[in-house]
């Protein structure tokens, strides 16, 4: 993957877990990192279309793949560094062929 195609920067997020009285794990995302990424939006086939009519938006996030991002778990949310209003919630994890690089699947639209 060359350099310019990774042209976006989001910020990986991972959940504080603090019990409550009644035993539930609750937390606000407290940030880990910042990575250049590509951010592809999916358009195609009947789920993303039905998705879509729900107001979810699947999206490929492509990252370098690092120590860092070897950590990213499906309960995590990446954050785009310069609209923090754009926020993906990570669904799938999957490695390139190569193992260079990460397509992370996320949805937006949906609270986590």
């Amino acid at each position: 993957m060359q350099a310019g195609t990774l042209r976006d920067r989001v910020t990986f997020a991972q959940r504080s877990t603090v019990g409550d009285e009644y035993g539930n794990n609750e937390g606000d995302f407290v940030d880990q990192f910042t990575v250049a990424a590509r951010v592809q939006y999916l358009r195609g086939g009947e789920s993303v279309m039905a998705d879509r009519l729900e107001g979810k938006q699947p999206v490929v996030l492509t990252i370098r793949m690092s120590a860092q991002a070897k950590r990213i778990e499906t309960d995590w949310r990446a954050t785009d560094a310069r609209n923090e209003d754009r926020v993906f919630n990570v669904r799938s994890i999957s490695p390139s062929e190569r193992n260079d690089q990460l397509d992370i699947l996320c949805e937006t639209g949906v609270a986590v």
